[in-house]
């Protein structure tokens, strides 16, 4: 089998992730948040009073990213850092007032970014599309 870029799926899945960042990028900046700190604030809509390594997994980002990333959220005001009663060495991340409220304006950027990026597919294409890109995420 012959290996070049347009049959390449590394290649390909990196052209559509860079543009889909892009166009979020952009957007987001208005809001003064960047694409790096979307995966952490995402994980903490869906619960907040979780770890840090808990979001790093969540996130699939490594923990080191993950505490510079709560720490220029936490200086954005969206976020605090709370002693887990359960330990003395970490801490539970929750969202502030202005977190939470960033939620209804920030989440339909993405929404409209993915409807632009998979609007060349029918219906049935852009849910087995996800269902297979699930199912491949899943493993990692």
């Amino acid at each position: 089998m012959e290996f070049d870029r347009e049959t390449s799926f590394g290649w390909m899945i990196n052209v559509l992730a860079s543009q889909a960042a892009k166009k979020l990028e952009a957007q987001l900046k208005a809001h003064n948040l960047t694409v790096a700190l979307w995966p952490t604030l995402m994980c903490l809509w869906e619960e907040e009073g979780v770890t840090q390594s808990e979001i790093a997994a969540k996130s699939k980002v490594e923990n080191s990213t993950t505490t510079r990333t709560l720490d220029k959220l936490e200086n954005l005001g969206l976020v605090e850092r709370r002693a887990d009663p359960k330990s003395r060495r970490s801490f539970r991340i929750y969202l502030t007032e202005k977190g939470r409220a960033t939620k209804k304006t920030i989440t339909p950027l993405p929404i409209s970014v993915n409807q632009e990026m998979l609007s060349c597919l029918e219906a049935e294409e852009e849910a087995e599309l996800i269902r297979i890109l699930q199912k491949m995420v899943s493993v990692f």
